[in-house]
């Protein structure tokens, strides 16, 4: 499978040469941009959303709503790391080569790959990332998404995968991260719900002004009318004839 996309013919090839043929007309200062977003910056920005997201529902929403949130936050890096370790010996039994070593005349902005191509580590990381967060947060998750296809465009654009490597990463990605997660949130939904209740390290899971609204609604909900403490019968209008 190690000649998979030598064939000039190959849409594959002929996508790679498309995207990557965009380096001829772009100037430096992008192509040094791209380079940092594509091995580095998307990945910060995505640790960065799963940062704001988290911060965003431990203050938001009811308890259970944190729980199965920041336990959904606590699943997209497991699955990330999962998909990667899936990854290994996929890459080794595909054997494909990387893009610049059977096919000439491409743009390589990124030297030191010698590892195989497919599937690409950062796509596979990227979008098991944007899916899981996609997993515990719809908004967030749908700009996570985004940031991983821009990562795999840039891994094209750089040279140092064919567009099937990136496809494959998102399937690999997005497969782990919704094919495991009923298993992962049974296990991290108890564990994230009795933090919420400890002490101060319940503030990973819940913020003091929502623990305090919390309170709040729990006491009005106590004191509402019509409602009365346990074993205490509600007296009746005839009960107060009778007294007289």
């Amino acid at each position: 499978m190690a000649g998979l996309a030598i064939d000039g013919s190959n849409p594959d090839v002929s996508l790679l040469y498309d995207i990557n043929g965009l380096t001829k007309s772009a100037p430096d200062w992008f192509d040094r941009g791209v380079e940092f977003a594509g091995e580095y910056g998307i990945v910060l920005a995505l640790v960065l959303v799963v940062l704001w997201c988290w911060w965003s529902v431990r203050r938001r929403g009811s308890a259970e709503d944190s729980v199965a949130a920041v336990a959904g936050l606590l699943w997209a890096p497991l699955a990330a790391g999962v998909a990667l370790l899936i990854n290994i010996p996929i890459r080794e039994f595909v054997g494909r080569e990387r893009p610049f070593v059977d096919h000439r005349g491409l743009d390589v902005l990124v030297a030191g790959k010698t590892d195989f191509s497919f599937v690409s580590d950062h796509a596979t990381m990227a979008m098991a990332l944007g899916a899981g967060i996609f997993v515990a947060h719809r908004g967030f998750g749908l700009a996570a998404i985004g940031l991983a296809l821009v990562e795999g465009f840039s891994r094209v654009y750089l040279g140092v995968h064919y567009p099937t490597d990136v496809i494959g990463g998102f399937a690999l990605g997005t497969a782990v991260v919704l094919l495991l997660a009923p298993l992962a949130m049974a296990l991290l939904t108890p564990l994230v719900s009795a933090v919420c209740r400890s002490g101060r390290v319940g503030l990973l899971v819940r913020s003091r002004a929502a623990r305090e609204a919390d309170r709040a609604e729990a006491a009005e909900a106590a004191g509402a009318p019509g409602t009365r403490p346990l074993g205490i019968p509600e007296q009746r209008p005839d009960d107060n004839n009778l007294a007289a």
